[in-house]
């Protein structure tokens, strides 16, 4: 355990970073497609109409909460906290639906999948999302929020 972070958990973050790794892995080589979360959710819903086959797509994404359940039943439940009510969560996920599409990208895909290939834009793209990160807190912590 970290003394900074007292509720950090290093080695399941190293499992669940391998695993994330490794499913990158295997699509880009595999499939020679990226694994980009935005990507593969609009290819499965049908707002986009390139990419990795429907199927796969769809695959994935279905893969991503069963995962997670599967984990939490193998570890006795995971501690999850929700705000009192569901309007802030509607507005964070349409203004990242947002910004993803508006970027070509989720963090996903940018910053696993395209810092690992290099890609100008992802580096970038990472750079801001980091750099929004930093902002965000100090903002909030100014404010009295965190």
């Amino acid at each position: 355990m970290l003394a900074a972070f007292p509720h950090a958990m290093p080695l399941e973050g190293l499992i669940g970073g391998l695993m994330i790794g490794v499913a990158a892995a295997v699509m880009l080589l595999g499939l020679g497609r990226i694994a980009g979360v935005s990507g593969l959710a609009a290819r499965a819903t049908g707002i986009a109409d390139s990419g990795a086959p429907r199927s796969i797509a769809i695959a994935f994404v279905i893969g991503l909460p069963l995962g997670a359940f599967i984990i939490s039943w193998i570890t006795g439940g995971i501690e999850t906290r929700f705000p009192p009510s569901v309007l802030p969560l509607v507005i964070g996920g349409l203004l990242v639906g947002y910004g993803t599409r508006l970027g070509s990208g989720c963090t996903s895909g940018h910053g696993v999948c395209g810092m690992s290939r290099l890609s100008p834009r992802s580096l970038i793209a990472t750079a801001i999302f980091i750099a929004s990160g930093f902002v965000t807190v100090a903002l909030m912590r100014a404010g009295g929020l965190l």
